[in-house]
């Protein structure tokens, strides 16, 4: 399995907002690719999916921006990922059962349908807040420091 780089990215700025963001003051977006050194178009495309889902909203204006639509620690990873990669179906027989003959006498497909299930139970015990805290703790560690 592969997560797209919609998805990494996207998780990427979930982070990043759910970090900065502070109070009712929306976070622009070009502060978010900066930080992440993607690019601010890519990160409008992504945004466009999170706020249809629910998870960001837009402040227009001159000090528009975004915002978490709730606290990152009412937000789960599979909430993100569901939202810009779809759901956790490993393989097409899956989410779609016609595509393949073998149907309900599959021990492979079984497989993948607990595997999927597994990811997707991980990805629901994780809050953007656990994320973003992990993330501050690994920033917040002093980089070693190399003498010549």
């Amino acid at each position: 399995m592969k997560v797209s780089t919609k998805g990494r990215y996207g998780l990427r700025a979930m982070m990043d907002l759910a970090i900065h963001q502070t109070g009712a003051t929306p976070i622009y977006l070009s502060s978010i690719a900066k930080r992440q050194d993607i690019s601010e178009k890519y990160l409008e495309q992504i945004f466009a999916t999170l706020q249809g889902a629910g998870l960001v909203r837009t402040v227009r204006g001159r000090k528009g921006g975004y915002l978490l639509t709730r606290p990152a620690s009412h937000i789960t990873l599979s909430e993100i990922f569901t939202a810009l990669e779809g759901p956790c179906n490993l393989v097409i027989c899956v989410a779609d059962p016609s595509t393949c003959g073998r149907g309900e006498g599959c021990a492979a497909k079984e497989l993948w349908q607990m595997l999927g299930d597994r990811i997707e139970k991980a990805l629901r015990g994780i809050t953007l807040a656990d994320l973003a805290e992990r993330q501050k703790e690994m920033g917040d560690r002093e980089a070693p420091m190399y003498y010549i």
